[in-house]
């Protein structure tokens, strides 16, 4: 590896930004993205995502641009940009397509580009390097190379952070193989692997969300069956989780950029080599089925409450895919939004980390603020965020009105607490 490698980072969101800011620590570093306002915010010092904070983009040497010029300055391109499905759950890679174009009017002799991307195995050798080729003219393996290293990082989560988890890497060649491990290798902590080919990385990251996406899907059809037996899905949980090899996975929503989406990557490249997977896609059909099952139930438990549907305020506690986060992506919180306006609620929805703003566009979700909120004939605590696991009894029972009802999606509260206080509770 050359020593005086100057990086590049493209596109500098929820992965990008972090990867950026580590390398920013120990050698000069470019920032690239095609959102000016982006820019703008992170030279200022501010992260809208909340991943990096204000000293840590002060400590790192970043040069952040939209300049394709500037852009050139790195001789190592690491592309980060997001990978999602479209309507119809088809891997759309025009994000991906559109960086790879970028990169290819950077790039020169002896550069490295490594995509960080999810992607089904295949797409970094067979759709990206061609389109690295033609808008550079340069060849690839003569004049520069490729190479893989799939993201693994976890938004809100301030643990398990970018330098502290274990980075597979790989690259078209050994030569490539070691100049990207060895990059890796001067800021990731926790160390490389290095997989045996860019197709072995690509597949080892859409299988790890897989694999969680199916064992989730597990509990949401236990989750299914035990709600029709009258059986506390949580408390079965529970008493099975005393076995010292039983998996701890929880029933619930899921959504986001990488479980909710990465496995239809892997089936949508099964399906073109001629193989219909099954467990996969019957996994994939109980989780996006959740938000629908989770508003049926709201309405149900309304009707045994004695509440009216037609009309009724329903309030929706949390947008974002997960807690203690502002990522809205592919957040499936949506889906009950959407249903419970089909059956004819009125939809109050809050959420303190979510930009109402960006609510607004993805959604068409105009954001409440919670002191706003009006009383309303169910509460539905779609997401565990900090804040409402903080409230008490007292709190909940002040945005509900009479005969008050709540859904507890994540299983936050107490039920023998709430029952004290007259709350009806349903929990997933």
């Amino acid at each position: 590896m050359k020593k005086e490698r100057i990086i590049s980072v493209v596109g500098l969101g929820y992965v990008g930004l972090p990867v950026a800011v580590a390398f920013g620590k120990v050698r000069r570093t470019i920032g690239f993205d095609i959102n000016p306002l982006r820019i703008a915010e992170l030279g200022n010092g501010h992260d809208r995502t909340g991943e990096v904070t204000t000293d840590d983009l002060k400590a790192a040497d970043i040069l952040f641009t939209e300049k394709i010029e500037e852009l050139a300055l790195a001789d190592f391109h690491i592309v980060a940009v997001p990978t999602p499905v479209d309507e119809a759950n088809q891997p759309d890679l025009a994000l991906m397509l559109k960086a790879s174009r970028t990169v290819g009017q950077a790039l020169k002799r002896g550069d490295i580009v490594v995509y960080e991307s999810t992607v089904y195995p295949g797409v970094t050798e067979d759709e990206c390097v061609p389109v690295l080729e033609q808008v550079s003219g340069l060849f690839c393996g003569k004049d520069f190379t490729v190479g893989y290293s799939p993201e693994r990082i976890n938004p809100g989560d301030k643990e398990h952070t970018f330098t502290k988890i274990k980075k597979v890497v790989s690259g078209q060649d050994y030569e490539t193989l070691e100049a990207v491990a060895g990059v890796y290798e001067s800021v990731v902590t926790a160390g490389v692997h290095r997989a045996a080919s860019i197709k072995v990385a690509e597949a080892a990251k859409v299988i790890e969300n897989t694999q969680r996406d199916l064992n989730i899907a597990l509990m949401n059809e236990l989750a299914l069956i035990f709600d029709r037996m009258g059986i506390d899905t949580n408390e079965v949980l529970e008493a099975a989780g005393t076995k010292w090899n039983f998996l701890k996975f929880k029933p619930g929503l899921v959504g986001g950029h990488c479980i909710g989406v990465d496995p239809y990557y892997l089936t949508h490249k099964a399906e073109k080599i001629g193989y219909i997977p099954q467990v996969i896609l019957a996994g994939r059909r109980i989780n996006d089925g959740m938000g629908r099952f989770i508003a049926q139930r709201t309405v149900k438990e309304m009707i045994h409450a004695g509440h009216g549907i037609l009309g009724a305020r329903v309030t929706v506690l949390g947008l974002t895919f997960k807690e203690n986060c502002p990522d809205l992506r592919n957040s499936k919180v949506i889906d009950i939004i959407r249903e419970l306006e089909d059956y004819g609620c009125v939809v109050q929805v809050t959420d303190p980390f979510a930009d109402p703003v960006e609510a607004l566009h993805e959604y068409g979700v105009t954001l409440c603020p919670y002191q706003e909120l009006q009383p309303a004939a169910a509460v539905v605590l779609a997401v565990s965020h900090q804040p409402y696991c903080d409230m008490n009894i007292e709190e909940l029972c002040g945005i509900m009105g009479e005969s008050p009802l709540l859904i507890d999606v994540k299983g936050v509260f107490d039920q023998s607490l709430l029952q004290k206080s007259g709350v009806r509770c349903w929990r997933l």
